[in-house]
């Protein structure tokens, strides 16, 4: 599989570091699931334990992917952030694979996830949806991993997960695109609005409600006065290894 290295176009609330092709990333996170389903299907046991995983929920253009890259580094692990993650679950045959591996491995459980957030007994949920729950497992269960949006604390284990909300201002996030890419502060606020009501619509499409409450996280950190990305990896990175010290 190539390796080639480019920058991506732009994606409001990134920032300026040459990453992986989201394609080439995708398609190797599943190859690796695809190997770990073969053997698993072999021995038909019990599903894998999901290791302790980070959830960054966040407005887009708080830096939440600069401090997961930070952590990444810190802890040998890799990062999906909303493209990886939207790659999977969009792609014909990535999503095919993925909703196979959720369904083999964890019959029952879209039932179960739909009682737990929706409140409802029976339900039908859309392919796309099951292609997202089963994109965010197939991750989990491949290797240790960072993710940054989509609701991924919502559809894991719980008890498996340090969730973590990043907040700030309008204005700071405003301040931090427009100082990014060269725009004015008005350019920046319209193409925040367009990202903020897509997270909206994601929101209520997938979860049935418009945004993450406070009280699903773990920790909520406001980058208004935690402004170096440093001092909030160290944070998280303290929490993480608090909450889980008796795994490592």
């Amino acid at each position: 599989m190539k390796s080639v290295l480019r920058i991506a176009a732009y994606q409001a609330g990134s920032y300026h570091k040459i990453r992986p092709d989201v394609a080439d990333m995708a398609e190797q996170y599943v190859s690796l699931a695809e190997k770990s389903h073969q053997a698993w299907s072999a021995k038909k046991g019990a599903p894998p334990v999901i290791l302790p995983t980070m959830c960054f929920s966040r407005k887009i253009g708080v830096g939440a992917l600069e401090i997961a890259d930070g952590l990444a580094n810190k802890l040998g692990v890799r990062v999906a952030d909303r493209l990886i993650i939207e790659h999977i679950a969009d792609s014909a045959a990535l999503k095919e694979k993925t909703i196979r591996f959720f369904d083999e491995r964890y019959p029952g459980k879209i039932a179960e996830l739909g009682a737990f957030l929706f409140g409802e007994k029976s339900f039908v949920m859309s392919n796309y949806v099951r292609a997202l729950f089963g994109a965010i497992y197939t991750l989990a269960e491949t290797g240790p991993t960072i993710f940054v949006g989509r609701g991924a604390h919502l559809v894991l284990p719980r008890d498996r997960v340090l969730a973590v909300r990043l907040i700030c201002s309008k204005s700071y996030r405003i301040n931090r695109l427009a100082k990014m890419y060269n725009l004015s502060y008005a350019e920046a606020e319209k193409k925040l609005d367009e990202v903020d009501e897509e997270q909206r619509s994601f929101f209520k499409k997938v979860f049935k409600r418009k945004d993450a409450s406070p009280y699903e996280f773990d920790l909520v950190l406001n980058m208004d006065f935690i402004q170096n990305p440093g001092w909030a990896v160290e944070i998280v990175h303290t929490a993480f290894r608090t909450k889980f010290k008796t795994e490592q």
